[in-house]
């Protein structure tokens, strides 16, 4: 284990292996870059004539899985973008400080940080695959931002500067950590508190602490022992998993109802939205009993409106959304399908260049020995042009497989561009269906409003109860021009928000369409280049390959 590394007195155990790491005849410190990648990979895990081949053959970043990196006197982490499909990093023995610049190696299933310079474990959280995390030996204060690694086996964070149980208890929502190391931290070395037991009360999925494993005997002795932090850990965990899973169904829900383009019309939001800012209309309700009545069947009426909008927003999302997840999956296949082919012709040609390049081996140490070359150097010839034909063809064929699938690709886009949009304007049209609607019952609220404040106030003023007329609207008594004016106030502000409304709806359903294509496009494009890229630097090497084979026979 990495924790065999440094080993000391107890007195060292706060700030271990510093001595180790400064004496060490590293070189000029630096940052991770595409040159120490290649030469790491190529200079891992191979020996002999293993290691002689391997050297030869193209450095393929998307197929590189383990890059070890331990003793390069690294200060920065960077460059990783590069291996996306790396499963194994080991950093360990360097002088790196901040945790970065890893977030996109999702595929990573171990990660060695050991004997570092590190003060705050972070940005971790992206790395869903982890399952093995080594943190022993660095400066880490505290244990913090782990939970949402729930693949997490093994978790090795001793030798640091830790004297607080805070954040132990979150380790609780890693449910898959069987094996936890905390020895040689400070609050490991308190006399009167026992953190094993701490530990194994605290977290009943472990298995193993400090690489003991952990016996039915003493995870009773430690509920015992601290049941009630237990207690109280256990009923916070509880209201915590409560709200996130409170949290998770709106967010949700609204996430839904956004790509639905009916977010807010699930209730009477926008029947509330009319009336916002709307002075004209609320000096219009003050007439009382027949203005309430009123309002109730207007907002009666605006309600049952919204809510056919919201279940065909709701209706034409999931057809949407097949849609979608249809053509991404086509794309996929298609992509996979012609990945598998050229990997296959790729292979082939791998094994042809291998009996070609011990055929020239062979008469290229045939002319060092015989006087007469003659023949031997036209045998050379012949199979150097037959294997730049034979590289020519490959190329030929890799780049009209990946044009073809360019291609495809793009004509694909567009047929599911126009036919997304076919879809979306189907929706739309149908929405402003039901928002022409809006307009006529708000048309409709405003006349029968007119009607009943003009009836409401002669009937007051013919009654002489000039009185019962609020002061606000004393002025429509004798002038029915200043109640259209208000009347036509309050329905000019009203379709305005059914405009805004409407608006919205229409805007965003073409942003969406707009920024899904474009994101389409410049993934197929990236793509497309790194693949132009991959093929050209292959054929780049097969050649370098070729024109080093009697210079690698003289060194031999």
């Amino acid at each position: 284990m990495d924790e065999q590394v440094s080993q000391g007195s107890g007195d060292e155990s706060v700030e271990p292996a510093r001595g180790f790491l400064e004496e060490i005849n590293c070189p000029e410190p630096g940052i991770i870059d595409r040159q120490m990648i290649e030469t790491a990979y190529l200079g891992q895990g191979q020996k002999g004539e293993s290691s002689r081949l391997h050297q030869l053959e193209p450095v393929v970043y998307e197929r590189i899985q383990t890059m070890r990196l331990e003793f390069k006197n690294l200060l920065r982490i960077d460059h990783l973008w590069m291996l996306p499909n790396l499963t194994k990093l080991c950093l360990n023995c360097n002088k790196i400080e901040v945790i970065e610049h890893i977030g996109m190696l999702t595929a990573l299933k171990e990660l060695n940080l050991s004997f570092n310079y590190i003060t705050k474990i972070e940005n971790l959280e992206t790395l869903v695959n982890l399952e093995t995390l080594s943190l022993f030996s660095n400066r880490i204060t505290k244990i913090e931002n782990l939970e949402n690694l729930e693949k997490l086996v093994i978790l090795s964070i001793g030798n640091n500067l830790i004297d607080t149980v805070d954040g132990i208890e979150r380790l609780r929502f890693v449910n898959s950590l069987k094996v936890l190391n905390l020895e040689g931290n400070p609050i490991a070395q308190q006399p009167d508190f026992p953190l094993s037991l701490y530990v194994t009360a605290i977290l009943p999925q472990l298995n193993y602490y400090e690489y003991v494993f952990i016996k039915a005997d003493t995870r009773d002795a430690a509920r015992k022992r601290f049941y009630r932090e237990l207690r109280e850990i256990e009923d916070k965990q509880e209201r915590e998993i409560q709200a996130l899973q409170t949290a998770a169904r709106e967010a949700a829900e609204a996430e839904r109802l956004s790509s639905s383009f009916v977010e807010h019309l699930d209730g009477h939001q926008l029947y509330d939205s009319l009336w916002r800012d709307d002075e004209n209309g609320r000096l219009l309700v003050l007439i009382g009993a027949p203005a309430q009545e009123l309002t109730e069947e207007y907002a009666k009426d605006v309600h049952q409106l919204t809510q056919k909008i919201y279940r065909l927003g709701l209706e034409r999302f999931g057809e949407r959304d097949k849609e979608i997840q249809d053509f991404n999956s086509n794309m996929e296949e298609g992509q996979q399908e012609l990945q598998s082919l050229g990997q296959s012709q790729i292979e082939e040609f791998m094994q042809y260049k291998e009996r070609t390049f011990e055929e020239l081996r062979a008469m290229l140490r045939e002319l060092e020995e015989s006087e007469d070359g003659s023949e031997a150097y036209a045998q050379v010839d012949t199979l150097n042009r037959q294997f730049d034909d034979a590289l020519n063809e490959m190329w030929q064929s890799l780049m009209s497989q990946e044009l073809h699938l360019h291609e495809a690709v793009e004509e694909s886009t567009r047929n599911f561009h126009h036919k997304i949009s076919q879809l979306m304007a189907g929706f739309v049209e149908q929405a402003q269906v039901f928002f022409l609607q809006l307009h006529d019952v708000s048309g409709h609220f405003a006349d029968n409003m007119t009607e009943m404040v003009t009836q409401f106030l002669a009937t007051k003023q013919a009654r002489r109860e000039l009185g019962a007329v609020p002061k606000e609207l004393t002025m429509c008594v004798d002038d029915r021009e200043a109640v259209l004016k208000l009347v036509e106030g309050m329905r000019t502000t009203h379709n305005l928000r059914i405009d805004e409304r409407e608006d919205r709806m229409a805007l965003r359903s073409r942003e969406f369409i707009d920024n899904m294509i474009q994101q389409l496009n410049s993934k197929e494009v990236d793509r497309h280049r790194a693949k132009i890229l991959e093929i050209n630097w292959f054929m780049e090497m097969m050649s370098e390959a070729l024109a080093n084979l009697p210079q690698e026979l003289n060194q031999e």
